[in-house]
């Protein structure tokens, strides 16, 4: 009896002790004096949470004693963390006030090199975030741009698998690519500038459609793809990111924030890329993926200066060891025509910074430079080619009055070009002659505020290039919003410009059966574009909505594009003896809901087309619709799932002549893909998932005479359906594959 009085004591004990430590938090969240619904409100390191209502309120009950760290975060405000000590069954009252958080209006450079917010620029500018490419992880920023509206990233051969950019419609030598705003890619090499740069580094990349000549010069024609890098001082001490797929691909990326004084601090990156495994699952006795080994090194150098101006440095390393061709071809037949294969070999180096002159006035000397060499075969035709660039230019920022920011700039571009082909040799087919171009330059840029809510943007550039004289590029831009900006409405005019080289350029000049053939002295393209932009913000007691939605017009009256069709045994350039238009609408839509659901959804309709002898045909390679989706929903704070996918509407491809059994366009065709994320702390973090849910891949035959690769016993000439042909290419023969990776980051 005593026994049983004992353990009936002691079980009431604990029950008082217990119900004395089950402590309460509680309160109201606004903001401004308003009541916010739906914010999120935890305890760190606990499973204990809970939303506010939508009066604003919230309560987290039965919490022991002990001292805590509350986070309080909502999509459109700054997250806020408490310190709070608990004991003794106490009911905490805490009224708290979150701030706005700006931060969805980022800064952005691209559109008129200097920061500014991405809402108060006249120029639009697309922003996307690590984040957006964590939702489909790939080797290289290339790949991870098919996720972009009216960007498509184009393979153009089925054997060696280079590529390039597009944007709306517009083929790669049209899109320039730079990194932290300076020009690191040249056309010899437009897949590396977005191949190798570990995702781990990069802070966002920027995306401006449309001419962007004025302020970038040459090649800034369709638009520009501006990679920024993490600051050393932000960028956690340690990140990597490791992933495989089940064809055999490895992709490692190494990210080091490393100090070697108090005022100078570095980022060192490491991307390597593997992939070794023949797969021919089309049965056409080519690989289906190219076999790549490839390492890039990326270092970043911070020094603080006492005036705190600016001074940064930056170089990356690339090699690679690329081939692709028939699953028996080993490097000993490289250049032979016993098996066919294309084996590229690359170094490449690049260097870049900014330093900012220790004036009074905000002058800024940037520079880049780059080296690039190439040593390929492609069957049996030999490409060694080197290509070296240096740029450098002063930019000059005043503000003039209260309403001119004048921008003032002068730059020079060198260009040094040298291969193995007749495209660097004198008219006697025997002396080598490399090309030199020299390309100074200078611009002026005035952003003149009308009032509060309007903005006008005027700009002029000049250059002299050696070989072709003088070129002028101007535009004008003009933007209105509303006092909230829930209304932005964006409209612009400008002239681009391109000194176009061939054989840097493109691949198909380099590949295949065809003869390469010119036409008279190429003379640089020119284009005007027009832009009209509109973007819509419509934020809901639980979604934030934005619709931004664009038309395009540009026009080409001397463009330079490869002839497939006057002669099916060549690849005949000229300057276009008419015009050319690529124009359409898209847009754009993001919609965040508080419970955690994001959908991003875009769509491009574009008729790009060529006329000539008043005869209107469509442009090779370029789809008339595209659409990107991805759908996110965050379970929790730790675990997510991401549902990405492109759509591309029907391409108009090159044919061998009327014979060719290959079809004239390309089917209707989407890559889709989905992938679970699991966080297990700040620091360690594992995702996996299915790439191409659909297994979708081209026809099988779409190359040609796969079987009789050196034409042999073939009259080309006379059935030119017959002849080996790689260049039917619109999509990637790699099909569906699983992929598991795992990142982990030390801050």
């Amino acid at each position: 009896m005593m026994l049983k009085k004992y353990f009936l004591w002691l079980i009431l004990l604990s029950s008082s002790i217990l119900f004395a430590q089950q402590n309460t938090v509680s309160g109201k969240i606004s903001s401004n004096g308003e009541e916010l619904p739906y914010v999120n409100v935890y305890l760190k390191k606990t499973k204990i949470g809970t939303s506010s209502n939508d009066q604003g309120f919230y309560s987290l009950k039965n919490i022991p004693n002990g001292n805590y760290t509350m986070i309080i975060s909502s999509i459109g405000y700054k997250t806020k963390s408490l310190n709070i000590n608990l004991k003794n069954n106490q009911k905490l009252i805490k009224n708290i006030s979150l701030s706005q958080d700006n931060s969805l209006d980022e800064i952005v450079i691209s559109g008129t090199l200097r920061p500014v917010k991405k809402a108060a620029s006249p120029v639009p500018v697309e922003i996307y975030s690590k984040s957006f490419f964590k939702k489909n992880p790939t080797p290289s920023i290339f790949e991870s741009m098919q996720n972009v509206n009216g960007v498509r990233p184009q393979l153009n051969c089925n054997v060696c698998n280079t590529g390039d950019i597009h944007i709306n419609g517009l083929e790669g030598p049209y899109t320039f690519v730079l990194i932290d705003g300076m020009p690191i890619v040249s056309g010899l090499s437009t897949v590396y500038g977005l191949t190798g740069i570990p995702q781990a580094l990069i802070e966002r990349v920027e995306v401006v459609k449309g001419p962007a000549s004025t302020l970038y010069g040459s090649e800034a024609v369709g638009g520009i793809i501006n990679i920024i890098t993490k600051k050393p001082t932000n960028a956690p001490k340690l990140a990597t990111d490791v992933f495989a797929s089940s064809w055999g691909e490895v992709n490692t990326d190494i990210g080091l924030r490393y100090k070697i004084s108090e005022k100078t601090q570095g980022l060192l990156g490491v991307n390597y890329f593997n992939f070794q495994n023949r797969i021919d699952n089309n049965n056409d006795n080519f690989t289906d993926l190219t076999l790549q080994n490839r390492i890039s090194i990326f270092n970043k150098i911070n020094i603080e200066r006492e005036s705190n101006k600016v001074f940064t440095i930056a170089g990356r390393y690339v090699y690679e060891d690329r081939w692709g061709g028939e699953l028996d071809w080993q490097k000993k037949y490289r250049g032979s025509d016993i098996k066919y294969g294309e084996s590229i070999y690359t170094n490449r180096w690049e260097t870049f910074g900014t330093y900012q002159l220790p004036t009074s006035e905000n002058i800024n000397f940037q520079f880049s430079a780059n080296g690039h060499y190439q040593d390929s075969f492609y069957g049996m035709d030999a490409y060694d080619a080197e290509q070296l660039i240096a740029f450098g230019q002063f930019v000059y920022s005043k503000q003039v009055k209260q309403n001119h920011d004048l921008l003032i700039g002068l730059a020079y571009r060198y260009t040094f070009y040298d291969d193995n082909t007749f495209a660097t040799f004198l008219n006697d087919g025997i002396t080598n002659n490399p090309s030199v171009t020299h390309l100074p330059g200078v611009f002026i840029q005035d952003e003149i505020s009308l009032s509060k809510r309007k903005k006008l943007l005027l700009g002029a550039r000049w250059d002299y290039n050696n070989n072709h004289g003088s070129i002028f590029s101007p535009r004008i831009n003009y933007k209105w919003n509303s006092k909230d900006n829930s209304n932005i409405f964006r409209a612009s005019i400008g002239n681009g410009f391109r000194v176009a080289n061939v054989f840097t350029e493109d691949h198909a000049a380099l590949t295949g059966a065809r003869e390469v053939e010119f036409e008279g002295d190429l003379q640089p393209e020119t284009s005007w574009n027009a832009n009209i932009n509109f973007v819509k913000k419509i934020n809901t007691e639980n979604s934030f909505i934005t619709f931004d939605a664009s038309a395009f017009y540009t026009y080409f009256d001397n463009r330079i594009l490869p002839d497939y069709e006057t002669d099916f045994n060549k690849i005949i350039y000229a300057n276009l003896d008419g015009h050319s238009v690529s124009k359409g609408i898209s847009l754009n839509t993001d919609i965040i809901f508080t419970n955690g659901l994001a959908i991003s959804a875009g769509a491009t309709l574009m008729d790009v087309s060529v006329t000539e002898n008043n005869i209107k045909t469509r442009q090779l390679l370029t789809e008339s619709f595209s659409g990107v989706w991805s759908i996110s929903y965050k379970f929790n704070t730790n675990f997510k799932i991401d549902y990405t996918g492109n759509l591309y509407g029907p391409m108009r491809l090159p044919l061998l002549g009327d014979k060719d059994k290959r079809a004239e366009f390309s089917p209707w065709f989407s890559v889709q893909n989905i992938q679970l994320t699991k966080k297990f702390s700040n620091s360690w973090e594992v995702y996996g998932g299915v790439k191409n849910l659909l297994n979708f891949t081209p026809a099988a035959n779409s190359i040609n005479s796969s079987n009789n690769p050196f034409d042999v016993g073939v009259d080309t000439e006379q059935n030119p359906e017959l002849a080996f042909d790689p260049s039917y290419v619109y999509a990637s023969n790699q099909g569906i594959r699983a992929f598991l990776g795992v990142r982990y980051t030390l801050f």
